[in-house]
């Protein structure tokens, strides 16, 4: 099995602890690391473990066995299923300062026969896990990564050798340059540039027109564009929380969702006062349906733009992280459906209540799904004049 040089896993671990974690700034003297890396990415394992001392960071892994999920969504009483330990887990959340996640699939699909409301009950249950670390995110005390590691598996789901697979992942991460983290520094300063161009003209209105799209998304009062945070490797798209009540129209996704366990396929989803009131998908309609029956999961969480000039993605890999920043002929838009990012908003984000939040469109839901788009698409900003200006065409931003 094709294994990338020691040179290049070095890089990509020193890439991951010393830059993408404390937003660029990477991991410091005394701060708690935890790895969640599956075993087949053992050699990434020990490159990320050397990163993390050489910072004086303290690691704390959690090595995740091939083949765990599908044994315990397949056996777990429901007792099981919804099993939170949460004195152990409070004291968990309380002591790391930041999470490096690795995802290295050897079988994309194993769930596929696991009833997806199993996995939901799950989800639902860890919830609170996961709400600390963001209560702690949002004052700056937590930071998180992701990234990918090839597999057989995945490459084959993609039409790839390994060897090509890999390529497409050193490539996306300048990991075949001499110091990936200065690339990634450039990258970072031209999405600042574009943010503070759509920030400074204060959009009301998207109008997303394509063959197969005719959407308009409000954005809201209050709201930034976000991107260039470091939580995703790599990560060349420039986001934003829209205020879900004023989404309308109709969406095509072209590219295959990978979630749950299965594969869906040609998604349409039809917006009327901000709710998704049609739901088609040419495979995997029933899973398309459990996911949006979760709570709030019918509305939009963040609506997303990649120029194909900035990403170095060139190649379908069947799998989101990288998928939802491919850039090819023109780039890409997706959207999530479910839970909104908060630190699109321009104050405090320790000030407002649930009622504010709620009032504002920022969407609440233990659902966050990113669903792409890569055909031609033309995004026409309405400003608070009432002028009309397109922001993105041919691929490209135009601010």
């Amino acid at each position: 099995m094709f294994v990338p040089d020691s040179s290049i896993l070095g890089r990509y671990a020193d890439l991951l602890i010393k830059f993408a974690l404390n937003g660029g700034e990477g991991a410091r003297k005394g701060e708690v690391v935890q790895i969640n890396i599956p075993d087949i990415a053992k050699p990434l394992y020990h490159e990320i473990l050397r990163a993390v001392l050489q910072c004086g960071a303290y690691p704390k892994t959690n090595l995740l066995s091939t083949g765990t999920d599908k044994i315990f969504f397949t056996y777990a009483s429901d007792d099981q299923l919804v099993f939170f330990p949460e004195a152990y887990k409070r004291a968990e959340a309380d002591l790391i300062d930041h999470q490096v996640s690795i995802i290295a699939d050897t079988d994309p699909t194993e769930l596929k026969d696991v009833d997806p409301q199993r996995l939901f009950k799950t989800m639902d249950a860890r919830r609170k896990f996961r709400d600390w670390l963001f209560a702690k995110e949002q004052v700056n005390k937590f930071s998180w990564t992701l990234a990918l590691y090839g597999t057989e598996a995945m490459a084959k789901e993609a039409g790839m050798s390994l060897k090509d697979y890999w390529d497409q992942i050193i490539q996306a991460c300048y990991l075949n340059c001499d110091d990936p983290i200065a690339e990634w520094k450039k990258i970072q300063a031209e999405q600042e540039r574009v943010k503070k161009a759509l920030d400074s003209l204060e959009i009301e209105w998207l109008h997303v027109e394509g063959k197969r799209i005719d959407l308009h998304v409000q954005l809201g009062k209050n709201r930034k564009w976000l991107g260039g945070s470091c939580r995703n490797i790599p990560s060349f798209e420039i986001f934003i929380s829209p205020d879900w009540h004023g989404t309308e129209g109709t969406i095509f996704f072209n590219q295959p969702l990978y979630r749950y366990g299965n594969i869906l396929r040609d998604i349409t989803l039809e917006f009327k006062k901000g709710l998704v009131v049609r739901a088609e998908a040419k495979e995997g309609q029933k899973v398309l349906e459990s996911m949006i029956s979760r709570r709030n999961a019918n509305k939009i969480g963040e609506y997303s733009l990649t120029d194909k000039r900035y990403s170095r993605i060139t190649k379908f890999m069947a799998n989101t992280l990288f998928d939802e920043n491919i850039g090819g002929e023109f780039g890409n838009t997706h959207l999530a459906l479910g839970r909104a990012y908060k630190d699109s908003y321009t104050g405090d984000m320790s000030k407002p209540t649930t009622e504010e939040w709620e009032s504002w469109g920022y969407n609440d839901s233990p659902e966050h799904t990113d669903i792409i788009s890569t055909e031609d698409r033309v995004v026409t900003a309405t400003l608070p004049s009432g002028q009309k200006k397109v922001i993105f065409k041919d691929g490209m931003f135009t601010v």
